[in-house]
């Protein structure tokens, strides 16, 4: 009786010591055979280390940069490239004289239009006075030469690059209408195709006459 009343004997908690310390000895080398056979990955499942850990390591090079593209861009000179156009009126190369000490009204546009190596040109040809677009053309890079493949001088225009494809605006004007409000805007894109600059359905743009309020699409009939 006096036994149950005390912890047990001590030799027999150090038998069970030794039984569970065997069993994990077993289990540990268990688990390192069978890392081993895996090639040192063990139970791993969830997929390759991440990259950083394998550079870590060491033991796989980073690949190598891959080159660059070739440029397409190629910076013109805007007004002598107008200027030695047969194809700008004389009316236009009047407007290319600077404004303001040596600005000329023009603005610049690359991109790329037409497929071609090097990017293309959209220049329009402005007033000083009032900016309204004079004259809109487009330049493509034809063997080292940019050439005029699009030109319109019915004013007030004005022609960009829209997604990949060309879109010009040309405002109306309904009569009475003073020459700072037009009544609206005609905005026509256009495709590359077979070597040409093809239309395609315009949009009526009718602007509203109060004051904040945003021009009414309408299809172009």
């Amino acid at each position: 009786m006096r036994g149950l009343t005390g912890p047990g004997p001590e030799p027999a908690r150090g038998n069970w010591l030794a039984v569970i310390a065997a069993v994990a000895s077993v289990t540990a080398l268990a688990l390192f055979a069978a890392a081993c056979g895996t090639g040192g990955l063990g139970a791993r499942d969830e997929g390759p280390a991440h990259a950083s850990a394998v550079a870590g390591a060491g033991a796989v090079a980073a690949p190598a940069p891959s080159p660059s593209d070739p440029e397409k861009y190629r910076k013109v000179d805007a007004v002598q490239l107008l200027k030695g156009d047969p194809a700008v009126s004389a009316a236009v190369k009047r407007e290319l004289k600077p404004c303001s000490g040596s600005e000329y009204p023009v603005d610049v546009s690359y991109g790329d239009l037409t497929g071609s190596p090097v990017d293309d040109v959209v220049i329009n040809v402005l007033t000083c006075a009032d900016a309204v677009g004079i004259g809109s053309y487009v330049y493509r890079d034809d063997a080292g030469t940019f050439k005029n493949v699009f030109r319109t001088e019915e004013s007030p225009v004005y022609a960009e690059i829209d997604q990949g494809r060309l879109s010009v605006t040309r405002q109306y004007y309904e009569k009475g209408d003073p020459i700072s409000s037009p009544s609206g805007e005609i905005v026509t894109p256009y495709s590359w195709k077979a070597d040409r600059f093809t239309p395609g359905k315009s949009v009526r743009n009718e602007y509203s006459k109060s004051a904040g309020q945003a021009p009414t699409p309408v299809p172009d009939s």
